[in-house]
C-alpha cells in the first residue's frame, strides 16, 4: 500500500496539468542571478524604421525592456498595453529620464511588424508617449539568443505560439540589470523606483514571482485568471505526500509496539 502511495506521489508530479516539468523550467522561464551583470550592448538590431541600430546607441538612460513577440496573439499585447498605461502614472518624462525597448523574441518578425505593433501600443493606444521614448526592435535567430540569454529570460515554441514570462527588466545606462519585475500587472510605483533604482545603479530584488505560477492568460474574456487546476493539484499532491509519512510513522510505532 505504501509503494502504491509514493508511486502515485511521483507520477503526480511529473504529470500533472500545468505543473512545470522539468523541461518546461529549463525552457521557459527568468533566471534573476543575472541582477547585477551587463548586457551585452555591442549587439545590433533593426529598429521599427528598417534601420539597423546597436544598444550602445539606444541604451544611454534608463531603460525598460520587455521580451516579447509582435504578432502574439494572447499575452504579449496586453502585456504592452499594461506598460503603456501604467508609465504615464509616473511623474517621470519618457524619452529623457528612461526610455522603453521591446525586443521580438521571434527571429522571423521583420521591422513592419514592429512598426505595426508600435503604433497599436503608443498612436493607437492613445498614450501620449513621445515617439523616440520607446523603440520596437527586432533580429535575426543568434543575436535574440544572445540578448535573452544575457538577460536571463528563457522561452519555448509550441506551434504558432511562444510561451515566455510576462517580466519587464529594467537596466541602468551602462546596461547594468538592476530590476526584474514580474506582470502580468505592473504599479506606477514600482516602475518609478525601478528607474531610480537604474539611474543610481542600485540592484533591487525581483518582485511578486508568485504571479508568474498562478496565473495565465485568458484571451476570450481578455483577463488574466487564476490557475485553479494547477493550484488544486499541487494541494492533492502535498496531501498524499503527508499521508504516505502519516502511514509509515504509524506502521513504524505499532512495529515498536509489538517488539
Amino acid at each position: 500500500m505504501l509503494k502504491i502511495l509514493i508511486y502515485i506521489v511521483l507520477m503526480s508530479s511529473l504529470l500533472l496539468p500545468g505543473n512545470p516539468g522539468k523541461e518546461e523550467k529549463e525552457d521557459v522561464g527568468l533566471d534573476d542571478s543575472k541582477l547585477g551583470t551587463f548586457l551585452p550592448l555591442d549587439l545590433k538590431f533593426v529598429n521599427e524604421k528598417g534601420n539597423e541600430v546597436s544598444l550602445r546607441d539606444l541604451v544611454n538612460k534608463p531603460t525598460i525592456f520587455m521580451f516579447v513577440y509582435y504578432k502574439c496573439p494572447t499575452i504579449c499585447s496586453p502585456l504592452l498595453a499594461e506598460v503603456a498605461s501604467q508609465v504615464t502614472k509616473v511623474d517621470l518624462a519618457p524619452g529623457r529620464d528612461y526610455q522603453i525597448i521591446s525586443i521580438s523574441i521571434d527571429y522571423t518578425e521583420s521591422f513592419s511588424d514592429a512598426a505595426t505593433k508600435k503604433t497599436q501600443v503608443i498612436q493607437t493606444g492613445r498614450t501620449g508617449l513621445p515617439d523616440d521614448s520607446w523603440h520596437f526592435l527586432t533580429g535575426d535567430s543568434a543575436t535574440v539568443k544572445l540578448i535573452t540569454q544575457a538577460a536571463g529570460i528563457t522561452y519555448k515554441k509550441f506551434g504558432d505560439q511562444i510561451v515566455h514570462p510576462a517580466v519587464i527588466m529594467v537596466t541602468g545606462k551602462d546596461g547594468k540589470i538592476t530590476r526584474y519585475i514580474i506582470g502580468p500587472r505592473f504599479l506606477p510605483f514600482d516602475i518609478k523606483m525601478a528607474v531610480y533604482e537604474a539611474t543610481e545603479g542600485k540592484i533591487a530584488p525581483t518582485i511578486a514571482k508568485v504571479l508568474k505560477f498562478c496565473f495565465n492568460y485568458d484571451p476570450q474574456g481578455e483577463t488574466y485568471v487564476l490557475n485553479t487546476t494547477r493550484i488544486f493539484g499541487t494541494l492533492i499532491i502535498l496531501g498524499a505526500i503527508l499521508l504516505t509519512v502519516f502511514l509509515v510513522v504509524k506502521t513504524k510505532k505499532e512495529s515498536a509496539r509489538k517488539v
